[in-house]
Formats: C-alpha cells, sequence, structure tokens
C-alpha cells in the first residue's frame, strides 16, 4: 500500500511532465536513500534533458564562456557552452546550501528564457535549512519524502503524460476557475500572483492527463492542494466569523443564471477550502499566521552563505584542466610557464611575448571538512543524576552556540535503569535543544554498555549521512547493568570494555569525563579501550565541561 504522500509526489510529476516549463519545477524534500532513487528515476517522464548542477557552480559552468585550455591550444578563442545553452531540466543538488547569487540567477533564467525546469533537491536535516525561497517561489509543487517507507515507494499507474502534452494546449482557462484560485489564494494568505498561475496551469495539466477536454472542479481541487498547501501562511475564517458579516440583500424567488453560477462557485470555494487543509504538511497548522496578523519577511536566512563541506583550508594547487568547476591559480600557473618562455618564444612563429600551454595550468585546492556531530552519552543514574543532566544541559547549550558558528552538530543519550535513551537526535537548533532539555529523567541503575553502544550506533549512522561523529561520555564509573539488563556489575564492566573496543575499532575519537568525587581507574582503563581521552572533571560546571570537551576533541 502506497503513502498519500508518495501519491501526491506522484501526481506532482505527472502534472509537470505535462507542462515542465510552465509549472517551474518543484523542491523535493528528502534526504538521500532509495527512496528519493525511486522519486528521481521516474524523472524520465519530463520531456527534456537532464543536467545537474551543485551549490558550486561557475558563471562559466552555467551559462558558458571562455574555454581557456581550448583556446591555448588552439591558439584562438574557444567559448564553451554552459548548462543553460540548451533546453533542459535542471537537477540542483543539495539546494539548501544554494547562495544567494546563484539563487539569483537561476530564478531569472526561469522567469525569461521559457526552456528550463528545476529540480531542488532539499536535503536540509533541519527544519530552518531550506531551498532558498527566491528559488521555491518559482517552482509549482514542493513534496516531502521523509517519511515514505522503501516498501511505499512503488511506481504509480497513472495515465501517460506523452498523451496529456498533446491534449493540454486546447484545455482553456475558464474565468470562473481564474476567480476561485484567486480568491482561495488570498484566504490562505498566499501573497505571490505565481501560485494561483501554477495553480491554474496544473488544473490544464490535470485534466489534459484523465483525458478531459475542459476544468472540472476536481481538476482545480488537485491542483489547489498541490500548489497551495506548502505556501499557505494563514487558515480562512471559519463560518462562524463570516455570520458578523452584513446580511445579504433580499432576492426574488426566481434567481438569475448569473446567480445561480456565483452559488456553485460558493460550493466550489468549500470544496477547494477542504483540498488544500487536506495536503498540508503535518504540524503546518500550529505554525501558521492567525488571519489579520501582520507577516514579516519569510524564510530561513537563505541570503547568508552556507560554509560546511564546501569550503575549507587552501592547499598547494596541482596541474589540471578547467572544467567549468575549478579555479586556475594564475602564479602557480605563470611560474609553471616561465622556464619555458625561451623555448617556446623561438618555436612560435608569431614572437609572441608569453606562451602558455595546456599543461602549464594549476588549479587551486581546498581540504574540505565535513560538519561534526558531538554526541554527549550522560549517565542519568543515582543521587547525583540530576546534577549531571544540569551540567550536560548547560554544556549542550554552550557549545551549541559555537555550533552555529562551525556548523557542528549536537545529540543528547541519557543512560539509567535498563538502557539507554536518544533524548535528543542531531541538531543545531537551539530552541529544540531547550525544549528537549527541560525535564530529564534521572535515577535507576548504570547501564554504561547500553549508552556507549546507543552512541555508537548512533555516529555510524550519522557517518553514512556524511558527518564526521565524535563521542563525550559523561559518567562516575560505577556501571553495574549488563547489556542484557542483569545487574550484574563484573559482567556489566566486561560488557562496557568490549562496546569501548568496538569504538575504538570504528575511528570514533571521543572523551571520557570522570564526573565522579575522585578520579577512578576503571573509567580510565575503558578510555584506553576507546582510544579517547581521559578527563577527570568532579565537580565540573558547564562551562568547565563545555572548555574541556572542546579543547579534547580540537586537539
Amino acid at each position: 500500500m502506497t503513502a498519500p504522500q508518495w501519491d501526491a509526489a506522484q501526481l506532482a510529476l505527472a502534472l509537470l511532465s505535462v507542462d515542465p516549463v510552465g509549472l517551474g519545477g518543484m523542491v523535493v524534500r528528502a534526504r538521500s536513500g532509495p527512496v528519493r532513487d525511486a522519486f528521481l528515476a521516474e524523472l524520465g517522464s519530463i520531456p527534456l534533458p537532464r543536467r545537474r548542477i551543485h551549490p558550486d557552480i561557475s558563471d562559466d559552468g552555467l551559462f558558458g564562456g571562455l574555454d581557456l585550455s581550448a583556446t591555448l591550444a588552439s591558439k584562438k578563442i574557444v567559448f564553451s557552452q554552459g548548462v543553460m545553452h540548451d533546453p533542459a531540466a535542471l537537477i540542483l543538488t543539495m539546494a539548501e546550501r544554494t547562495p544567494a547569487d546563484l539563487a539569483a540567477k537561476l530564478a531569472q533564467r526561469l522567469d525569461l528564457d521559457g526552456t528550463h525546469c528545476l529540480i531542488a533537491l532539499d536535503e536540509g536535516a533541519e527544519p530552518d535549512e531550506r531551498c532558498p525561497p527566491a528559488l521555491s517561489e518559482r517552482l509549482a509543487f514542493r513534496v516531502d519524502l521523509e517519511a515514505i517507507g522503501r516498501l511505499q515507494a512503488t511506481p504509480g499507474d497513472l495515465p501517460d503524460p506523452a498523451i496529456a502534452r498533446a491534449l493540454y494546449p486546447r484545455i482553456a482557462a475558464t474565468a470562473e476557475a481564474i476567480e476561485a484560485l484567486t480568491a482561495l489564494a488570498a484566504r490562505y494568505g498566499v501573497d505571490s500572483l505565481r501560485a494561483p498561475l501554477f495553480a491554474l496551469r496544473a488544473a490544464r495539466a490535470h485534466a489534459a492527463l484523465f483525458g478531459r477536454n475542459s476544468l472540472t472542479s476536481d481538476d482545480i481541487a488537485a491542483a489547489a492542494g498541490l500548489v497551495f498547501a506548502h505556501r499557505a501562511t494563514q487558515m480562512p475564517q471559519d463560518a462562524e466569523q463570516e455570520d458578523n458579516a452584513p446580511p445579504p440583500p433580499p432576492e426574488d424567488e426566481g434567481d438569475s443564471p448569473q446567480d445561480q453560477g456565483e452559488d456553485q462557485m460558493e460550493i466550489s470555494q468549500e470544496m477547494l477550502i477542504e483540498a488544500v487543509r487536506a495536503m498540508l504538511p503535518d504540524g503546518m497548522l500550529e505554525s501558521l499566521v492567525p488571519a489579520g496578523t501582520a507577516r514579516g519577511a519569510r524564510g530561513s536566512g537563505a541570503g547568508a552563505r552556507r560554509k560546511g563541506n564546501r569550503r575549507g583550508r587552501p592547499l598547494p594547487s596541482r596541474p589540471g584542466r578547467l572544467d567549468g568547476r575549478a579555479r586556475i591559480d594564475l602564479v602557480a600557473t605563470l611560474r609553471a610557464a616561465a622556464p619555458w618562455q625561451p623555448i617556446r618564444r623561438k618555436l612560435s612563429p608569431r614572437g609572441q611575448k608569453l606562451l602558455i600551454h595546456p599543461g602549464d595550468i594549476h588549479l587551486k585546492r581546498f581540504e574540505d571538512r565535513s560538519d561534526r556531530l558531538l554526541i554527549f552519552t550522560v549517565d542519568a543514574s543515582g543521587s547525583a543524576a540530576l546534577a549531571r543532566l544540569a551540567e550536560a544541559k548547560g554544556a549542550v547549550e554552550l557549545l551549541l552556540v559555537q555550533a552555529y558558528a562551525r556548523r557542528d552538530h549536537v545529540a543528547l543519550i541519557a543512560f539509567r535503569g535498563e538502557g539507554a535513551d536518544l533524548l535528543l537526535p542531531p541538531t543545531r537548533s537551539l530552541v529544540q535543544t531547550k525544549r528537549r532539555l527541560a525535564a530529564l529523567p534521572g535515577g535507576g541503575g548504570t547501564p554504561l554498555a547500553a549508552g556507549l553502544q546507543a552512541a555508537g550506533e548512533l555516529a555510524e549512522h550519522a557517518r553514512s549521512q556524511g558527518l564526521s561523529p565524535a563521542i563525550a561520555v559523561l559518567t562516575d564509573g560505577r556501571a553495574n547493568i549488563a547489556l542484557d539488563g542483569s545487574a550484574d556489575r563484573a559482567q556489566a564492566a566486561e560488557d562496557a570494555t568490549r562496546i569501548g573496543t568496538w569504538l575504538r575499532a570504528c575511528g570514533l575519537p571521543g572523551v571520557v569525563l570522570d564526573m565522579g568525587n575522585r578520579p577512578t581507574r576503571q573509567l580510565g582503563d575503558l578510555a584506553a579501550h576507546m582510544g579517547a581521552r581521559y578527563l577527570p572533571l568532579p565537580r565540573a560546571d558547564a562551562e568547565r565541561l563545555s572548555a574541556a570537551v572542546t579543547a579534547a576533541l580540537d586537539a
């Protein structure tokens, strides 16, 4: 059985295949995985060649420019053609990292050229990591595949878009459809005129897809749900709120045909409202701005450049060929060409003063560093648990302030009783962290091995997502609960040692902070098995804890 989100995503893709240029494209919110791969495999229905681009693409790679290597080799000016030269369906990977200047250039081309559509792959890990509003505003659809399971991502049985493309030009836009969609956009607080235009095109594409020669209420409802749901900023006023409106003037018993048409449009408005309401994402109703409230600028601050896996420490340049992405190191190129100038001038029939061959070109290089995930594994057992959790809470909040600058993630695992719980999934959101850390449980046994195992599993999962995990363990070292949940102190110590050895084999860096009243030999041995630093910090406060973790992991 397929999920409703998957059916909606496939319908949106089918409508986009009918009119890819008119509808602009779509934002696909999903991390890399089998579900997204299954969805992207169906992009072949779009009647345009597909071209992948990335947030670091240069202007030459995008629009074309001087091909320096070919120019030097042929001794005449040669220009390269960028991906925007020919009509294409552009697939923008890591759309949430798109800088403001690239978003503006792509938006301008989507507005002017009329030969491209854009599939923006939004891979953001946090709610505030989004495709830039300048791009999403120009794309008709937005689909979210995060909550869809692999078994639910099955090919659909929608009609062939190729047949619908031939019928699409013959479907006219009616005045009733335009009025209904425009009024619906206003009631949901959609302040862009692109939205009703996209909805009208989507309704025509929906009618063509199902072999109809004119628009019906079902076509308009389907289009409104796909286009307006993710753009809504308010809920329509309830019928009770509209009772205060002045009563309509009395009418004769026999209504005119025009009045009957208006009544039918009122009914269709209520149906369209329910269609959009059904397509609203989870949690959207709670976050919508109430009707009549002034709204400020929306978005997630996409104008600021995002630093992550794209830039880093400069490395020595190396010989290479320009491919539209790399940047030439002019000084290194001239240095490589300088020793050969006397010989080249003698061999050159034109007597040129500076001769550069393709083999002289050196390219700039940078050392990329992936985002770091700091996993706090906190002992929440015993009488001092509340104090340790308070210290961990303060340390996490202090480290999050630094994480905003370094793009680090923070997670929190608490172990007590017979197991470990993930209290805070990897996040950079300070608001979410404070909410999750407001009330943490404490008391019970000390399942140290279970906490280490949970931290290792989370670290391995984060590593598969491109993060660099590190583990910080806060405990007094008195492990007394084994992995099987039994109260066996000797077995608990053996299990912790075995899990620590596994963490070291996985190459996971870490630090063990001894929160007991005096240093514990068992924790020192555990740190040695983990390959981690051992720091005895009795009565450490949040600031000392944060400083110790930062110094240990940055060493």
